[in-house]
């Protein structure tokens, strides 16, 4: 079998489970942050004396990654850019206006900041460093598996669009106003899941971090805002559920 039938054969088994996989990171990251808030002197960055701080700089990385998914889920048509992982790789369209002008893979930027910023949260820079070339090399075949797939799909016109941007690193050297006109119901729908996670996982290795210290000094900010986002995140979903509120044609 060719190389590169293999890498897409691969990225096709990861694409259905990119979901999941990633916990096993997190699982990892939290093993590796107990054992640095235990052991100070294992931390490479962000101990006692910087330890609010970097906390906020890991969060402000995270969030970044979250903006970004939510200005190209905001802009996108339906069955594209989506989460689907039952059916495979879904597309009834090629998007190359947006940020899809800047960037092949935007979502996968989006997820690489989201990922990032509770790996920083060890302060273990050998930690960081194979989270990630983990990703890099988990990533790589699911954007190989989507871009044979794009390829067979659309053809000349993916293929021209490949030659002028690039596939993970944005240049805004071409960038293209959207197609289309923002969906602020689109992201809710879609993204509530994440703005919630986000907000959870942070509250969640900020009380870890106390228990471990034997100190009482929680984020009570960051603690309100998880439970803000979980109500919101409820709420959004029950809409979701029991109304057409966030139904929109072609989005």
């Amino acid at each position: 079998m060719a190389l590169t039938d293999r890498m897409e054969r691969e990225g096709n088994y990861l694409f259905r489970y990119r979901s999941y996989i990633p916990l096993i990171a997190l699982g990892a990251g939290v093993i590796t942050f107990i054992i640095t808030r235990s052991n100070p002197n294992t931390l490479t960055f962000g101990g006692e004396y910087y330890g609010g701080a970097w906390d906020f700089i890991c969060l402000i990385v995270c969030a970044a990654g979250f903006l970004v998914r939510l200005y190209t889920v905001g802009f996108t048509p339906k069955n594209t850019s989506g989460r689907n992982t039952k059916d495979g790789q879904i597309a009834d369209s090629l998007n190359t206006t947006g940020i899809y002008s800047a960037c092949r893979h935007p979502l996968y930027l989006a997820n690489f900041l989201m990922y990032l910023g509770p790996a920083m949260l060890s302060a273990n820079l050998w930690f960081i460093v194979s989270f990630c070339l983990a990703f890099w090399l988990y990533y790589e075949r699911i954007m190989i598996a989507e871009e044979e797939f794009l390829k067979r799909k659309f053809g000349v016109a993916y293929t021209a669009w490949c030659g002028k941007t690039p596939a993970f690193i944005p240049s805004f050297k071409n960038y293209k106003k959207p197609a289309l006109d923002f969906s602020y119901k689109k992201i809710i729908a879609k993204e509530k899941n994440g703005f919630a996670a986000m907000f959870l996982l942070f509250a969640a290795f900020n009380v870890l971090g106390a228990l471990i210290s034997g100190r009482n000094e929680y984020n009570k900010l960051l603690i309100f805002i998880a439970v803000l986002a979980l109500v919101l995140f409820t709420i959004a979903t029950y809409v979701k559920r029991k109304t057409r509120f966030f139904e929109e044609e072609g989005r």
